[in-house]
């Protein structure tokens, strides 16, 4: 066995001298709490406010900032959710309206299938408003094979006949107008007469005679004669009846079966054998 050398014996016994000074310094060390001064409590009691203000103000703030941003991203948000709304409102409104829009042509096409005519569906684009609506214009001319002369009906009845045309439009004179003239018969007597426009959308019949028994409420149908319209369109209906003094006919009021204030689509009859003139390009 080999012996400690002198130089381990000398590092043994300086660790152990340093260990035990460190014990003997750490063990003997006096900790002392000092009071603090006047000063240092004046200055304490000043600067620990304005400290815990600046961390309360940095903390209200940052919860401001964070509330600004959230109600701008909700701003935001509902700004998107109403502008969604109102294209699903638009949508529905269209759909909507091209219900109603087909439901009004089906009314039309089962009302004018018993005609033999060629039937053309045409929407009303504009009006006469200088002339007391007795004149509409429709989308429809002599490139969709309208003809002057050919009578125009909705599933009311009666509009008019088509007195001017152009290739892509045409004008309807309506039965307003006192120079569109109808040979009617009443529905349930048949008496004819003629009826004409008058004003504020109504039409008077005439040419009736005193003797004839027509009543208020009674139907007017196309006579058919004329060569115009067809036989049994509806015209309108007598409103009043009222007997001069002198001569030998009656005064009869009569309201369209049409309501013109609402009039949007109709259908031109096209007669095929009739012979094309008199359209204006």
């Amino acid at each position: 066995m080999k012996l400690i050398n002198e130089s381990s014996k000398t590092k043994i016994v300086n660790n152990f001298l340093v260990g035990f000074l460190a014990i003997y310094g750490i063990s003997q060390k006096n900790f002392q709490l000092d009071e603090p001064t006047l000063f240092e409590k004046i200055v304490t009691e000043i600067i620990s406010p304005v400290q815990e203000g600046i961390t309360s103000s940095k903390q209200n703030l940052s919860s401001l900032w964070d509330n600004y941003l959230m109600i701008v991203d909700t701003a935001k948000e509902n700004e998107a959710l109403h502008k969604q709304i109102s294209v699903l409102e638009s949508d529905l409104f269209s759909v909507e309206e091209i219900r109603k829009e087909n439901l009004r042509l089906k009314q039309l096409l089962n009302y004018s299938d018993e005609l033999t005519h060629q039937k053309i569906l045409a929407q009303v684009v504009g009006w006469d408003s200088a002339n007391e609506f007795k004149v509409i214009r429709i989308n429809k001319g002599t490139q969709q094979g309208i003809r002057v002369m050919s009578p125009v009906i909705t599933n009311q009845g009666l509009v008019g006949y088509v007195y001017r045309a152009t290739p892509k439009y045409a004008d309807i004179l309506t039965i307003l107008d006192q120079n569109n003239r109808v040979d009617v018969l009443v529905e349930r007597t048949r008496t004819h007469g003629i009826v004409e426009g008058v004003f504020n959308f109504k039409c008077a019949l005439k040419y009736v005679m005193r003797n004839e028994s027509v009543e208020v409420g009674d139907k007017l149908l196309t006579a058919g004669v004329g060569g115009v319209y067809p036989k049994g369109i509806k015209v309108g209906m007598i409103t009043e009846i009222a007997q001069e003094d002198f001569g030998m006919t009656l005064n009869i009021d009569v309201v369209p079966s049409v309501d013109f204030d609402k009039l949007e689509e109709v259908i031109v009859l096209v007669d095929q054998t009739a012979p094309v003139e008199g359209e204006q390009k």
